[in-house]
């Protein structure tokens, strides 16, 4: 199987995004900030993106292991969840 590498990237249009390193497809992910909280934010809009993708992938993470495969292929989830 081939490794994947991500890399954290700021578009043209000034967009947080996380994408394959060898492909220019869509982003996996994507952040805007609006005008209001870039200004707020300054250099820090990129530690701040870095931290929400991390977060989001960390939650992702933590879903997958609270599924549980049975029989026929069906999955179970383990602990119930909340739309928000």
């Amino acid at each position: 199987m081939a490794l994947s590498l991500f890399e954290i990237v700021v578009l043209s249009n000034g967009d947080i995004a996380l994408q394959r390193a060898s492909d220019e497809s869509a982003p996996l992910i994507r952040i805007g900030f609006s005008d209001e909280v870039q200004a707020f934010l300054e250099d820090a809009k990129i530690d701040v993106g870095k931290v929400m993708i991390d977060a989001g992938i960390e939650l992702f993470e933590q879903l997958g292991s609270d599924l549980l495969q049975i029989e026929g292929g069906e999955t179970l989830e383990t602990s119930p969840r909340t739309l928000h």
